[in-house]
């Protein structure tokens, strides 16, 4: 039997008040009292401590207190903080994704658009026109990205590839919404209300003629695969206003492959083709031009008074030029061929080299323009600098010159035959098609450098007069026109009575042992009242082959003339 310490005291003190017997402080086998031990009798007795008691005391009022202090916080200090978040536990708050932007072409052809979706998804997929000969122009999307648990970690559409999609993004994007959704204790959606609302992306309408571009892309594709071009690369553009009609390169990638991201063994072998798929010919590719920039130099003759254009120069087939240290040892600068007598207009037209080294570089008593006018008329049309429009900024290109050669070739001085291969297109010249086509533009419109823009009737265009001679400029135009429509012509292969060209072809010659060619051909239609300029290129092709860019855009100008004969009106 327990007892608390107050009563084994009163225990105690009543024990003292009385005698106590040796018999009944001693206790033996003999004298056991008969206890029902059972019923805990004979025990003796232990009181609980007061340390004990105290402590169980304490214990518990902790607890108690841990309690009171417990709902104080959440009721008082807390209160409105969990308000809020049992608030949000019942009201979700989720994403709406503002639908993108639609791109057109010029006919209204939808390049670019929108699908809905299955409910695992928030947003709406991208698709794109199953045509070939778009993926540079309009760039590949990334969508908004989910973690593990199913939250957004990026929000947004991403343009890839420096095409419409990424240029245009902020205004095909436009902005995202929120909405507040009430659920029940299981989860179960019982209200919406749409806080924010999303704000739909700006639909885009290119200059670009989609039909026109796809068959631009399958001549280049069709003729590279047939005779062994490595690439290939077409544009035109309007010369009064700079927009785009037509802007592809070959080879290519496929925009829904990359939108959709899941193809990974065709995104692999992208990524691994050594042709460079990923590369726009027409903006980031840098070409040797060859003879194509003749007509330039032509009018740079004409502007420095170098040459009256109906003077005759031989070509016998090659120039010779003395060399001081070996008389016996002339060094040759050979021309393609043998043109006879030849001046600005044939010249032109047949592409003579001799023709060209001599006003270039001078020859006898011919003088010639010399290296720093020709890098001054080169520049003055648009070559060795980066096009001011972002979308077409790519690289500058290369203009030889004393300086370029010193920084590239140490210790070794410009020389006379330096000049006479820049003169032609060659040594360092490098450009890009885009370049060439404004140049090839200014030509048309009468001396106008003009930005180009991959928008239909978008803001008027940047336009630098050159003040260029008219009278200069239509001897040139004449000679690339001679080139079209004369049997000695070298862009003969253009000539057709349903549309009038001027064109100049070029084939830059490339390897170290010249195995392998650029086919060039560049030109303006109609002849009469020029509207387009064009540019098409075919890469490092075999240099046996007799089938290159001409060929490409000969096609290309049928197809115009029988499908879209507005352009040549």
């Amino acid at each position: 039997m327990v007892k608390f310490w107050w009563q084994r005291n009163r225990v105690h003190y009543d024990q003292r008040a009385k005698e106590i017997a040796p018999d009944e402080i001693f206790i033996d086998s003999s004298n056991l009292p008969n206890f029902d031990t059972s019923q805990f009798e004979g025990r003796l007795e232990k009181a609980i401590p007061r340390r004990s008691i105290f402590i169980l005391i304490s214990f518990f009022l902790l607890i108690i207190f841990v309690f009171i202090f417990r709902i104080a916080n959440l009721q008082i200090i807390e209160g409105n903080d969990y308000f809020t978040m049992s608030e949000n536990n019942r009201l979700r708050n989720s994403l709406i994704f503002a639908k993108r932007g639609v791109i057109y072409d010029r006919q209204e052809t939808k390049l670019a658009w929108n699908i809905e979706n299955s409910e695992s998804n928030s947003f709406d997929l991208r698709k794109y026109i199953s045509l070939d000969g778009f993926a540079h122009l309009l760039g590949y999307l990334k969508y908004p990205q989910k973690d593990k648990a199913g939250f957004y970690y990026t929000e947004v559409f991403t343009g890839k590839e420096g095409g419409v999609e990424e240029f245009y993004n902020k205004d095909l994007s436009g902005k995202n919404g929120s909405m507040i959704t009430e659920v029940d204790a299981l989860g179960n959606p019982q209200s919406e209300n749409i806080m924010i609302p999303a704000q739909d992306g700006e639909n885009i309408v290119l200059s670009i003629d989609a039909d026109i571009q796809h068959k631009m892309y399958e001549e280049i594709k069709d003729l590279a695969e047939k005779v062994g071009f490595d690439g290939g690369a077409g544009v035109i553009m309007d010369v009064n206003t700079g927009e785009i009609l037509v802007i592809t390169s070959y080879p290519e990638y496929s925009l829904q492959v990359l939108t959709d991201g899941s193809d990974t063994l065709t995104i692999n072998k992208y990524l691994t083709d050594k042709k460079n798929p990923f590369l726009n010919r027409v903006i980031d590719g840098l070409y040797t031009p060859g003879s194509t920039v003749k007509p330039y130099m032509a009018y740079g003759a004409l502007g420095e008074n170098i040459i009256d254009p109906l003077t005759n120069i031989y070509s016998s087939g090659s120039i010779s030029i003395p060399n001081p240290y070996d008389p016996d040892k002339p060094t040759i600068f050979r021309d393609w061929k043998a043109h006879g007598y030849v001046d600005m207009r044939k010249a032109v037209a047949v592409s003579s080299d001799v023709y060209f080294y001599e006003i270039g570089g001078g020859f006898e008593k011919q003088k010639g323009l010399g290296i720093v006018n020709i890098d001054k008329y080169m520049k003055m049309f648009g070559f060795g600098e980066v096009i001011v429009s972002p979308f077409f900024a790519g690289p500058a290109g290369i203009v030889p010159t004393p300086e370029w050669k010193k920084v590239n070739f140490a210790g070794d001085d410009w020389r006379v035959g330096n000049t006479y291969h820049t003169s032609i297109g060659q040594y360092g010249f490098q450009v890009a098609p885009m370049q060439m086509v404004r140049a090839v533009s200014v030509l048309a419109n009468g001396g106008k450098l003009i930005e180009p823009t991959i928008l239909l009737n978008g803001k008027s265009p940047s336009v630098k007069d050159l003040n260029l001679d008219l009278n200069y400029l239509k001897i040139v135009k004449e000679g690339m026109r001679d080139g079209v429509i004369k049997d000695y012509g070298v862009a003969r292969g253009l000539n057709s009575g349903d549309y009038s060209v001027a064109a100049k072809t070029g084939t830059a010659e490339l390897g170290v042992y010249k195995q392998f060619v650029n086919s060039w051909v560049t030109g303006f239609f109609p002849y009469e009242n020029p509207k387009y300029a064009f540019v098409v290129i075919m890469e490092k092709g075999p240099v046996a082959n007799t089938t290159g860019a001409t060929f490409v855009m000969r096609q290309v100008l049928d197809f115009i003339a029988l499908n879209e004969p507005k352009y040549f009106q």
